[in-house]
């Protein structure tokens, strides 16, 4: 009876494999570069068509200039989608918001030294390198500039704004071949690391980030775990890719941003959830659980970047990469464009909430431009 019993156990085993097996194959495969560049227009198309005035005001409980930092990284998306599909309404519309913006920062404040405020310059920036019109990057420069001038290296006290400001100084350190900005930009980035907070906002426990100082230990989540908040730390890998985009290959402190990306992928690889993307919190699924678009782009796009690059080990990583690019594509797209699972903005967990697959965030435009930048990187993955 125990053999009969092994036996027929064994047969069904097998039965399952035939029929599921093909199933299981499908779900690691990446879906189409047809399919990802399909993805990447409507969702694009679905904003233009949106905000087709590229200098109207946002308006949410109160108003704000269209230059701020939540555009700036759509335009980042956007810049990076002109590369690899050089339509010229892409570039016309973000030269009309640089028109429109006279090429200078939040609210004609050149000298800001905040990081939200300074994003906009990564876009001018790559504008200028399409076609180097002095005046296009005169107010970004003066503004780091300005801060270049002072000793002070701790503005950058939350993590968001590594990925905001770090790429403008590799960007002026490259095309003025004045390394000094590199050696600002490490400052800035390793007080940040190792210094603000308590011991800095790194833990080399979990090569994870905090996402300020009110979220350093003794700060804890519902379950006792310390709190990463997805999108944060999805910043500061965006951040990391970019710069080692810029630099030189002999640029000083490079392997410190190397390092980074490395211990980084290696820790969200061990949260990511079975479904393909990350939740809100890090290290407690339970703490407003769920599907979550922003913090799943970028890591999409430092995860492909970094194998693109060589940094990152496809035998490793890819299936990550194509679990999560492929979760973004057909569960959080709309047909119309439109970005479901988006986060509002905000700091940790709580904030903009509910996440849903109808909810409209408060603000939309840094989804799509993290959703961008997350296929761009797909697609030249699928050269691969």
């Amino acid at each position: 009876m125990a053999l009969k019993t092994n036996l027929s156990r064994f047969i069904l085993a097998i039965i399952f494999c035939i029929q599921f097996t093909p199933t299981l194959r499908a779900q690691k495969k990446l879906v189409s570069k047809e399919k990802s560049m399909h993805a990447m227009t409507i969702a694009n198309k679905y904003f233009m068509d949106k905000w087709p005035d590229v200098g109207k005001r946002i308006v949410h409980e109160r108003s704000r200039a269209s230059n701020i930092w939540t555009r700036g990284v759509y335009y980042e998306g956007l810049m990076a989608l002109y590369k690899l599909d050089k339509r010229s309404e892409y570039l016309d519309y973000a030269v009309r918001w640089a028109d429109f913006h006279k090429w200078d920062l939040r609210d004609g404040e050149t000298y800001t030294r905040n990081a939200d405020n300074q994003c906009a310059g990564q876009t001018y920036i790559e504008l200028y390198l399409l076609d180097p019109q002095p005046y296009k990057i005169e107010k970004i420069k003066a503004s780091i500039d300005s801060m270049m001038r002072t000793p002070k290296i701790d503005d950058w006290n939350w993590i968001d704004a590594i990925q905001m400001a770090m790429p403008v100084f590799a960007q002026l350190g490259v095309i003025y071949n004045d390394p000094s900005y590199w050696e600002r930009m490490h400052k800035m980035y390793m007080y940040t690391r190792n210094n603000h907070g308590d011991k800095g906002l790194f833990n080399s426990q979990d090569n994870l980030w905090w996402r300020d100082k009110d979220f350093d230990p003794p700060y804890k989540e519902p379950n006792g775990e310390d709190c990463y908040w997805a999108r944060g730390n999805g910043w500061v890998l965006a951040a990391l890719v970019r710069v080692l985009d810029i630099l030189p290959k002999d640029a000083p402190h490079r392997k410190q941003y190397e390092d980074d990306l490395m211990v980084m992928a290696d820790a969200l690889l061990k949260v990511q959830r079975k479904d393909g993307f990350w939740n809100v919190s890090l290290h407690d699924a339970k703490n407003y659980g769920g599907k979550e678009t922003t913090g799943t782009s970028l890591f999409v796009y430092g995860l492909a970047w970094g194998i693109n690059n060589g940094y990152l080990k496809a035998k490793k990583y890819k299936s990550a990469a194509t679990l999560a690019w492929n979760a973004l594509v057909n569960d959080a797209i709309h047909d119309n464009g439109f970005l479901g699972y988006v986060q509002g903005t905000g700091k940790e967990p709580k904030d903009g909430q509910p996440v849903t697959y109808d909810s409209v965030p408060n603000f939309e435009d840094y989804g799509t431009g993290c959703f961008l930048l997350a296929g761009t990187e797909v697609i030249r993955m699928q050269g691969k």
